[in-house]
């Protein structure tokens, strides 16, 4: 800083000036950029007459589908009510409307919401919950990471309806729930609280125009940095016939309950009900987190229709003015937009008025060889009031997505109090592709208020970024298998969502298989009911779902803790591990570093591993100078992988040569020192004199006696189990007892099961001897440091500290037996509960599985001669995460490309919660 200060001074005052301004016009642009940067929409959420979801949402608007219907049951008596006659007093005039089903349904538990307190909630409030969620889903943004961060909530609303029905009963039914089940402020409140967000949280209410005033409030906010994330959309949901009878008596209301937008026969709008609520970041800021964008908010304006010729009457000059408002906020012209997804609600007087207005705004942007196109949601499902602007809005994001504008309902023969002649617009009644031009295709939506609040916003279709770009990219490294995990809430839960991911894939044979598993384990909450399944592609995976052909378990909520075991020698193969090699960057380097550590001690690790022309001098099984080195090279890497996944061990533990491993991934000396000191463990080794390795099923105290004829010829090497042990020592004793063995010398006279192990060398057991003060004087030379992570001795069956940091106890240990069934009980008595395997295959959980009296535990295989190395390595990752084990998905996935993309949302496993269910309930208990 001083140095640029010096600088500056020594320069001319012109230049400093110069200087000054370049600094002030950079802060310029950056709080112009602020103020302008596009808004990206990464998720969307609705439940829509006739569509539950956005994609259900684009089929109903490209089939033309008209949602209208009779109100369902449960709602209001509509016989007692309705009557033909406008002109009839409390009466409504239409039985039709675009409803929802089963809007008295609700799984409170999942929102952590007492089933008594559900009773009491504005079903508008237990909808919003539920697509909140699954917007958040749709954009893989897992809730739990927005606890305590500054996301905001934006939200249309306002009908109190269930309110009415709450406070009009008896005054002994009104409980404390009440207010916070009922109050408008609450609808944004409730989210907020449910989700643990702290950012800016507020409702809405300008009527019609209410959700998108909320969005255009949600850019604002993030615009000027108040919060890094937005919720924003809204809900409308008519439970009681009230409104309707007031509508009805201005003629407000379409008798057939049809918005019929433009079109000659239009006579009134049709009620609606619905929800959406979008998800809103930065633009720079979903770059840099690679989200999914769908779309852009360019920009947005809202105003008030002032004085009109009446308060519920539409201004045209106000109208112009927001929609001037809105282009110049996104700057953008107005032949630019190629579609404007209206108002529209089918009024005699409200369209002329909106059509009004777009044609002074557009007109002259367009001519009737290239005409703006005009289309309204209203037409397929009615009017859906406070829910309207974000219906609007959404439906542009499909369009923009789809790439084609969809049929407007019901245009069969043009208004005739509109001036279509001069207007260079059309209304598509057949659904039309929508080519891109030299720029981004540009759409505006608009939504009034019959408060006179008015809103436009102006929507961009989604830039090409990197994430996307991926997909026309050459495929780099990638992984010849994938792990999809699914959880749920229950069981009931759980297999439902199976059963959805399978119909999605069969359905979407396009979506990379990589791509859903990269989603699922970063885009979603990992609930208790979890299930894990290994496939190499979205075909297999869609028959393993419909088969149930996965591994599920209920995770438990503590914390579980973690042994790594890392095998010792007999467990090695050709080419080990040579998949992960070729296809994990970390993997690779780590033994590369190993490599280029190794071969100055004439240890060519790469070559021993994975070369197609191996030297016929060399067999790494029978050859101790080359096969302990490798081994606790590809188990230091394969720790390492574990590791870089977020899976850390609370102990390590080996079982003979291993033990060096679990020393270097505690920290007891580097990797540099460790390879030195196996190396030269195996280089002596190969020195000694040959011996045999047994294994024999009998007790230490049986094998005690069944060697002591033998004195120092035989020990025991290692105790597995109680009831396995391994005898060590010259061959021909080796022999001798083995012979004995089969003949028949155990208990009854029975033979006792032996197998001779292909080992050479008779590690720990007295012909280790002569090696041991070399051995102890090189391990003399190299660095000591007390473990960081907790280490179970082979020497003392037990957690060691100090002791490890002496040469003298890996002398010790070389010759000593393992105590590898001491170690178990003593780490499962401390609570260790998850035993993970670190080495080329299975060597030691069966024998640890032994030590333990009851099936308890968690056994987890890192890899298994011939199984595939990913295969395997993904079905023990997928083990660790059903039982309850947290994995870092971001770095799991790092090296590999993968986009987050649109998947099946959570099966909500709803329950009737209404008032009358509570007052039926205490009037009986009475």
């Amino acid at each position: 800083m001083s140095n640029f200060k010096d600088e500056l001074e020594s320069l001319s005052p012109l230049q400093q000036a110069a200087i000054a301004l370049e600094q002030m016009q950079s802060k310029l642009d950056a709080m112009e950029f602020a103020r302008t940067e596009p808004i990206a929409i990464i998720g969307m959420g609705c439940r829509l007459p006739g569509a539950s979801n956005p994609d259900a949402y684009w089929q109903l608007l490209r089939d033309g589908v008209d949602a209208v219907r009779e109100l369902p049951p449960g709602r209001w008596d509509m016989d007692a009510f309705y009557d033909p006659d406008p002109n009839a007093l409390g009466k409504i005039y239409t039985r039709q409307g675009g409803f929802l089903s089963d809007v008295d349904q609700f799984e409170p538990e999942f929102f952590g919401i007492s089933p008594r307190e559900a009773i009491y909630m504005d079903p508008q409030q237990r909808l919003l919950l539920e697509v909140a969620w699954e917007a958040l889903e749709n954009a893989a943004v897992v809730p739990k990471k927005l606890v305590n961060e500054s996301v905001g909530v934006f939200l249309g609303n306002s009908l109190m309806d269930y309110a009415q029905m709450m406070f009009s009963g008896a005054p002994e039914d009104i409980t404390a729930y009440a207010p916070t089940g009922s109050g408008l402020a609450f609808t944004a409140g409730r989210l907020a609280y449910v989700l643990g967000l702290q950012g800016p949280t507020l409702v809405v209410d300008t009527t019609c125009s209410s959700s998108l005033v909320a969005v255009h409030l949600a850019c604002q906010s993030l615009r000027n940095s108040e919060c890094q994330l937005a919720l924003a959309g809204g809900v409308n949901l008519p439970l009681s016939p009230h409104l309707a009878i007031s509508f009805s008596r201005f003629g407000a209301l379409a008798p057939d309950g049809r918005s019929k937008a433009f079109d000659a026969s239009s006579n009134g709008y049709g009620r609606g009900e619905g929800c959406g609520v979008i998800v809103l970041k930065r633009l720079s800021d979903a770059i840099t987190d690679r989200d999914n964008i769908l779309a852009l908010i360019r920009g947005s304006a809202v105003n008030h229709d002032g004085v009109s010729s009446g308060m519920t009457v539409p201004n045209e000059l106000s109208q112009e003015k927001l929609l001037f408002q809105g282009l110049k906020n996104a700057r953008v012209t107005p032949a630019e937009v190629s579609y404007i997804e209206a108002h529209g609600t089918g009024t005699p007087l409200g369209d002329p008025i909106e059509i009004g207005a777009l044609g002074t705004v557009f007109g002259k942007g367009h001519s009737q060889d290239s005409p703006l196109t005009i289309g309204s949601a209203k037409t397929n499902f009615g009017h859906l009031e406070a829910a309207a602007g974000i219906a609007g809005l959404m439906k542009v994001v499909l369009v923009l997505q789809n790439k084609e504008i969809p049929p407007n309902l019901h245009f069969n023969e043009p208004n005739p109090h509109i001036d279509w002649a001069s207007l260079p617009f059309r209304v598509p009644v057949e659904r039309q592709a929508w080519p891109r031009g030299e720029k981004p295709r540009i759409a505006g939506v608009s939504s009034f208020g019959m408060s006179g609040t008015n809103a436009h916003a102006v929507l961009e279709e989604a830039p090409v970024t990197d994430n996307e770009a991926l997909a026309d990219k050459p495929a780099g490294v990638t992984r010849p298998f994938h792990l999809l995990t699914l959880s749920a809430k229950s069981s009931e839960a759980l297999r439902e969502l199976a059963g959805n991911y399978a119909k999605y894939l069969e359905s979407h044979p396009e979506a990379p298989f990589a791509d859903v598993c990269f989603t699922t384990n970063t885009g979603r909450s990992h609930f208790e009911h979890r299930l894990a399944l290994v496939a190499g592609s979205s075909a297999e995976a869609q028959g393993r779902l419909d088969s149930a052909d996965y591994v599920v378990a209920k995770a438990g909520w503590e914390k579980s803790k973690v042994v790594f075991l890392f095998t010792g020698q007999g467990s090695e193969y050709p080419n080990m591990g040579r998949q992960l090699y070729e296809t994990q960057p970390l993997f690779r380097e780590i033994l590369d570093q190993c490599d280029a550590v190794l071969r100055p001690l004439n240890v060519p690790l790469l070559d021993l591993l994975y070369s197609d022309d191996p030297n016929p001098d060399i067999v790494l099984s029978t050859d101790m100078t080359y096969l302990q080195p490798t081994l606790f090279a590809f188990e230091y890497a394969l720790a390492m992988l574990w590791q870089s996944w977020g899976i850390k061990p609370d102990v390590v533990m080996g079982h003979s040569v291993g033990e060096y491993v679990a020393a270097c991934v505690a920290g007891v000396f580097s990797l540099e020192d460790g390879l030195k000191l196996v190396a030269t463990r195996g280089r002596l080794m190969q020195t000694c004199e040959e011996g045999r390795m047994l294994a024999v099923s009998v007790s230490e105290e049986k094998a005690l006696e069944i060697i002591a004829p033998f004195g120092d010829a035989v020990s025991i090497a290692t105790i597995n189990s109680p009831e396995s042990v391994v005898l060590s020592g010259k061959s021909e004793a080796v022999a001798s007892i083995e012979a004995s063995l089969v003949n028949g010398t155990g208990t009854d006279g029975k033979p006792i099961e032996t197998k001779l192990l292909p080992i050479p060398r008779a590690s720990h057991s007295a012909l280790m001897e002569p090696i041991l003060a070399e051995f102890e004087k090189v391990a003399a030379s190299i660095t000591y440091a007390k473990p960081r992570i907790s280490l179970c001795s082979n020497v003392t069956g037990g957690i060691v500290t100090d002791e490890v940091t002496s040469p003298a106890y890996w002398a010790r240990h070389l010759r000593m037996p393992v105590r590898f069934a001491a170690s178990v009980k003593s780490l499962y008595e401390r609570g260790f509960d998850t035993f993970l395997e670190v080495g080329p295959k299975p060597a030691l959980l069966g024998m640890a599985r032994q030590c333990l009296l009851d099936d308890v535990g968690t056994w987890i295989v890192s890899l298994r001669e011939g199984q595939e190395d990913w295969r395997q390595l993904l079905q023990g990752l997928g083990e660790w995460c059903i039982h309850g084990g947290e994995v870092d998905w971001i770095a799991f996935h790092k090296d590999y490309g993968c986009r987050k993309v649109q998947l099946p949302t959570y099966p909500f496993q709803r329950q009737r919660y209404w008032i009358d269910t509570a007052r039926l309930a205490r009037r009986t208990a009475r």
